[in-house]
C-alpha cells in the first residue's frame, strides 16, 4: 500500500507527539513541517514553509495534521483548521496503533487519537479534536469539534462535551453530563453536575 504524504502544522511539543503517532501507523509519510518559528526542523523533518506559504505547500501535499496543541484555549487550533480547510487541505483522522476504538464510533476529520486511548461503542468525536494518551471515552459520549481531552481523562457514558472545551489531565466526568461549549475543566477535577 502506498503511503499518503502529509505535512505537520506546528513545531512544538504537540507536533512531536503527533509525529510519534503518525510514524507508528506506517500508512502516512511525513514530508515536512509547516511552522512560523525559527526552527529549521523537528527531528529528521525539515520545515517546508510557514502558514503564509500555503500555495507552495499545497503543491507538495494536500494532507495536513494539526500539530499545534491547546492548553485551556483551543481557539488557535480552530483558526488554523479553518484557514487550511479554506485553502482545500484535507485533515485525515489519525488513530494511534495502540488505541482501541470501537467500529461503532464516529471520528471527525483532523482528530488525533493518541496512545492507549479507549473509545467505546456509539461514541462520536467531532472534527479537529485531541484525544490524548490514556483517555477513556465511554459508550455514546459525544465530544464536539475542536475539543482537547487531556491525558488520562475519563469521559463516562452519554456525556456531551460542547465544542472548544478543554478537559484537564486525570479529570473524571460522571455519566449523562452536558458540558457547555468553550468550557475549561481543570486537571484532576471530578465533575458530577
Amino acid at each position: 500500500m502506498k503511503k499518503k504524504e502529509v505535512a505537520i502544522i506546528g513545531a512544538g511539543g504537540h507536533a512531536k507527539s503527533c509525529i510519534e503517532v503518525i510514524e507508528s501507523k506506517k500508512n502516512y509519510k511525513i514530508i515536512g513541517i509547516i511552522s512560523n518559528s525559527k526552527k529549521d526542523k523537528i527531528g529528521k523533518y525539515k520545515v517546508i514553509g510557514n502558514d503564509q506559504e500555503i500555495k507552495k505547500i499545497k503543491n507538495l501535499t494536500s494532507n495536513v495534521v494539526l500539530g499545534v496543541g491547546g492548553l485551556k484555549d483551543n481557539s488557535i487550533r480552530k483558526k488554523l483548521f479553518k484557514k487550511f480547510k479554506n485553502f482545500g487541505f484535507k485533515f485525515p483522522a489519525i488513530i494511534a496503533k495502540s488505541a482501541v476504538v470501537s467500529k461503532k464510533t464516529k471520528i471527525g476529520e483532523g482528530t488525533i487519537i493518541f496512545n492507549f486511548v479507549y473509545i467505546n461503542s456509539g461514541a462520536k468525536i467531532g472534527k479537529n479534536c485531541i484525544i490524548n494518551n490514556r483517555t477513556l471515552v465511554e459508550h455514546d459520549a459525544i465530544i464536539e469539534d475542536h475539543c482537547h481531552i487531556s491525558t488520562g481523562a475519563i469521559i463516562n457514558g452519554d456525556c456531551k462535551i460542547g465544542s472548544g472545551t478543554f478537559v484537564g489531565s486525570g479529570s473524571v466526568l460522571l455519566n449523562n453530563l452536558k458540558i457547555k461549549k468553550n468550557s475549561f475543566i481543570k486537571m484532576g477535577a471530578v465533575v458530577k453536575k
